[in-house]
């Protein structure tokens, strides 16, 4: 029984060697190379296991890395529109700030716009008022175009109000000649001595005048009041204006368009009641420059312009002859400053044509100083008429 196995098993490895000897045969045939022979090992357990952790620690690198950029594209994608977005709110919340402004300036043309109407009406109502009442307050222009103007050679107009009649007494009593005061009780030489003002007027061609106009109620207490020192002083020149702090360069435009209609001056000039001046000096300077055609003498200023409605009228005075074609000459005598600024310039013999304060656009306390400062910066009273025009 061993054997017979033996053989058979023998047998069987006999047979598997033949069907292995015609495989390798075909290959060899196949290969078309007699001599050698591929032998195939078997693959271990342990490699297959370490290629499948290699394959999969490599997989989830590759996953990790891959993640990893679209989350950082997300993140680049979202910040660009946070910005898109603020960007966007920027624009419209500038767009709605300029809207805001036009707004603003679309306000303020129409308040402009009512508050010259406004003043137009204020001022047809007073006329009309006046027209009814047959007052003579206000000045009478000539309506005929035949109507021989005055010659003159300067026209002094004093900007006053009428709270202001101790400053034009305080005028009065120092650097401005007087009118017929008291005419009626003194002689005719005693008369005509006193009335320097109109003898002013004939001698040098100079005419000085108190310029206002009338209240918001022509013909009451302010508009009487008014009259009557008109008509001691005869040194008024009524405007038709009525009067208000807001309305001086209304009041300046209407002063040089009534002196203009009324005398052929040289020179016309603006002061206000709180200066001082040297009458002498102010028309010796005018003449020097009489054979220029347009010239406009003062003392200039510069600065900021921060609307085209402006509070003070020597801005919109200088503003007014911007466009013109006029010389410009800067007189610095005409702003000299108080005691002892203009005192030490009379002392050196360079009289100031006018002097005040700088910082009250005026003298300080003008009513209390004025005749000070006269007695320290006058030029002496005889100087105007010394002048040779």
């Amino acid at each position: 029984m061993k054997e017979f196995t033996k053989e058979r098993k023998q047998g069987k490895l006999v047979t598997g060697y033949q069907n292995l000897k015609l495989s390798v045969w075909r290959w060899q045939l196949l290969d078309n190379k007699p001599n050698k022979m591929r032998v195939v090992k078997p693959v271990a357990g342990k490699v297959i296991l370490m290629l499948c952790i290699g394959s999969f620690l490599a997989g989830s690198l590759f996953t990790t890395r891959t993640s990893s950029i679209y989350s950082s594209e997300n993140k680049d994608l979202e910040n660009l529109n946070t910005v898109a977005r603020d960007c966007d709110h920027k624009r419209k919340l500038f767009e709605g700030t300029g809207d805001i402004m036009g707004e603003v300036t679309k306000t303020h043309q129409a308040i402009q716009s009512l508050d010259k109407t406004i003043s137009t009406l204020e001022m047809e109502l007073a006329a009309a008022r006046t027209k009814k009442s047959g007052s003579s307050n206000l000045l009478s222009l000539p309506k005929s175009s035949n109507h021989t103007l005055q010659k003159a050679f300067v026209v002094i107009g004093i900007n006053t109000a009428f709270s202001s009649k101790k400053r034009r007494d305080s005028l009065r009593e120092t650097w401005m000649p007087r009118g017929s005061v008291l005419i009626l009780l003194l002689s005719p030489p005693l008369a005509r001595s006193r009335d320097k003002l109109k003898r002013l007027e004939k001698e040098k061609g100079i005419i000085m005048r108190f310029v206002i106009g009338h209240s918001a109620t022509p013909g009451g207490v302010l508009d009487r009041a008014v009259d009557e020192e008109a008509a001691e002083n005869k040194d008024f020149l009524r405007l038709k204006h009525v009067e208000g702090y807001h309305q001086l360069s209304t009041k300046t435009r209407i002063y040089f368009s009534t002196v203009v209609s009324i005398w052929d001056a040289e020179f016309y000039v603006k002061v206000d009641d709180d200066v001082h001046l040297n009458l002498g000096m102010l028309v010796s300077t005018l003449a020097r420059y009489r054979s220029k055609p347009r010239i406009y003498i003062g003392c200039m200023k510069s600065g900021p312009v921060l609307s085209q409605k402006y509070a003070n009228e020597d801005v919109s005075l200088g503003s007014w002859f911007i466009g013109m074609e006029v010389e410009h000459v800067d007189a610095r005598s005409m702003c000299c400053g108080t005691p002892p600024d203009c005192e030490l310039k009379t002392q050196a013999g360079n009289v100031c044509v006018a002097s005040f304060d700088w910082t009250c656009s005026g003298i300080c306390k003008s009513v209390e100083r004025m005749k000070n400062i006269h007695n320290t910066c006058a030029e002496g009273d005889g100087a105007v008429w010394n002048v040779d025009l």
